[in-house]
């Protein structure tokens, strides 16, 4: 299993700088990829914006969004950013997608939520013809790499059909590694069942915060405040955070064994020295 980190594009107080030496720590460390997340109704960063700035100062590590959501954006633009996005990382985008949690995202965008899984199926055959027919996407990266690879998520039975119908793989939504291996279990089920040779790729997500007890403790602070449109469960998930490297080794080693091929670790604070620890713990 390949273990990636996130980039602090959600934490309060990043600053550009700080994106920019996170993704540099990073691709000259252990780490197998970049990833990020995305939300509107929140004071983030785009999540293609934040690649494209990746792009520019890293040259190993794949980028991944985790995910972007769909529905809220034009396929054709969709397609552009994502394409626009692999060609300036000479070819290492990954691009998961999914319907998104959250309705106020719908509401600030304009965006219909009660069609959003039919139109997220439409998207994704209006993604593919948009790269083949590259009339609105920028040159491929040199070297054969093809288009980004595309990851569905969802936990329903339709979003499993739809990641096997038209996606490379499955990006699970975060949990412990019990709920990653029903998820994947769902997901290779759905693709054996549509005839698909091989298995999806199976893409997880865990958060995390190394270091002091205040760090820990904003962490989980800012988990509570992403998560707050959850209710309660939203104290779970910062329950969650795994805050020693011991924690953190337990967690990888149940990923891998629930048959995880790339874990990404996202930071809950952004403190560059988090990069460093997650590395410590890595080697």
């Amino acid at each position: 299993m390949r273990v990636g980190i996130g980039l602090p594009t959600t934490t309060p107080g990043t600053t550009g700088e700080v994106l920019t030496q996170w993704a540099r720590r990073a691709d000259a460390g252990p780490f197998a990829s970049l990833g990020t997340l995305d939300r509107v109704v929140y004071r983030a960063f785009d999540p293609f914006a934040a690649l494209a700035a990746a792009a520019a100062v890293t040259q190993r590590v794949e980028l991944v969004t985790m995910i972007v959501i769909a529905p809220i954006r034009p396929a054709t633009l969709l397609a552009k950013q994502a394409a626009s996005v692999h060609a300036l990382s000479a070819g290492r985008l990954t691009l998961g997608l999914a319907t998104g949690a959250r309705p106020d995202d719908y509401t600030a965008t304009g965006a219909d939520g009660r069609t959003r899984g039919r139109r997220f199926d439409e998207q994704l055959e209006a993604i593919r013809v948009a790269w083949e027919e590259a009339r609105t996407v920028p040159a491929a990266p040199d070297g054969g790499s093809g288009p980004p690879r595309i990851l569905v998520g969802g936990g329903s039975g339709p979003a499993f059909a739809r990641m096997a119908r038209t996606a490379d793989g499955y990006v699970h939504g975060g949990g412990p590694p019990r709920a990653f291996a029903s998820a994947a279990s769902k997901a290779v089920a759905a693709w054996v069942d549509l005839g698909r040779p091989g298995r999806p790729l199976l893409y997880g997500q865990g958060y995390f915060a190394l270091g002091s007890a205040g760090d820990v403790d904003a962490g989980a602070d800012y988990l509570r405040d992403y998560y707050e449109f959850t209710g309660p469960f939203a104290e779970k998930v910062a329950a969650a955070n795994l805050s020693t490297p011991a924690a953190i080794r337990d967690f990888i080693r149940g990923y891998d064994e629930a048959g995880c091929d790339h874990l990404v670790l996202l930071p809950t604070v952004n403190h560059l020295d988090q990069s460093d620890r997650l590395a410590d713990v890595l080697a």
